[in-house]
């Protein structure tokens, strides 16, 4: 059913790989996020919360540089101990707070790694201009839906990315206490797609619809991947998940390989929320992002 459409989306999605440390922990933790190019200028649609991951890994960096540079500055004052617990404070550091971030934008662009973000005021959109670069990779780029009255109830659409990060190409550097990436390991992790149905649209609080919603969950991972129809026409952006509760609580006794056993379950309806292809065209038109439109 969406074979061909799959095909059609896959030469503009890419993955955002991430790496992530978290403070007092020397485990790596790998994550992905999508993003799609919309022309051949280097412009490309994320989720707005895809993007502050991005402009916060800077931030993020430059804590832990401070942190570090206190610490070497003050050791031999007095304990080790009481340097840590006192710049802990200074920094709100705990064994639960993110530490290091790095990001990787993969089969994007050749060349020096160069681009600015536009978050969008109101909804979770965001465009990433990539600049200076000798190669753009994708060559071929979505259609949007000149007329978008068709996207109603009963819609099926198919949204595609990176829920299910496999690359491997990471390491944690005991000399340096910091994450890294590695030459070694795999460096690509598998497109994933998943299809459902329109159920509803999704108001703003003043009443413009700006998304809908589908049956089925985005995944992680496929945050700011697109949305399309059979023919691969982009109608929206994925953006988050809501869990509804059916209100279906079981507590029944079973019986499971001849031995009796209580089942306590609460039944929830994972859905996705994407945000309308109206909502990304006017963006785009904002600021002078051209896009094919049929």
């Amino acid at each position: 059913m969406f074979i061909h459409a799959i095909e059609v989306a896959s030469q503009f999605t890419r993955p955002i790989h991430s790496i992530q440390g978290y403070y007092g922990s020397v485990e790596v933790i790998p994550g992905a996020a999508s993003l799609f190019f919309v022309n051949a200028d280097g412009w490309a649609l994320t989720c707005k919360h895809v993007a502050a991951l991005i402009v916060n890994g800077d931030k993020i960096a430059k804590r832990k540089s401070d942190f570090e540079a206190d610490f070497a500055s003050m050791r031999g004052k007095k304990k080790d101990k009481q340097i840590l617990k006192d710049l802990e404070k200074k920094y709100a550091l705990s064994r639960n707070e993110l530490f290091e971030i790095r990001n990787s934008f993969i089969n994007c662009i050749e060349g020096p790694l160069s681009f600015q973000i536009v978050a969008h005021p109101d909804f979770d959109v965001a465009l990433i201009h990539f600049t200076n670069y000798t190669k753009l990779h994708p060559h071929s780029f979505p259609v949007f839906p000149r007329k978008t009255v068709g996207l109603k109830q009963g819609k099926f659409l198919c949204r595609l990315g990176f829920p299910f990060p496999e690359f491997s190409n990471f390491t944690y550097d005991q000399i340096t206490d910091s994450i890294q990436w590695a030459n070694t390991g795999k460096d690509v992790t598998p497109i994933f797609p998943i299809e459902g149905m329109l159920t509803r649209h999704l108001l703003s609080q003043s009443g413009q619809v700006f998304g809908f919603e589908m049956s089925t969950p985005g995944l992680r991972g496929q945050s700011g991947g697109p949305a399309f129809d059979f023919e691969g026409q982009v109608w929206g952006m994925q953006s988050a998940t809501n869990h509804l509760d059916l209100d279906f609580d079981v507590d029944k006794a079973v019986l499971r390989n001849g031995q009796k056993k209580h089942v306590h379950d609460t039944a929830i309806l994972h859905v996705g929320h994407c945000i309308h292809v109206d909502i990304l065209k006017s963006f785009m038109t904002q600021h002078s992002v051209q896009f094919q439109e049929v």
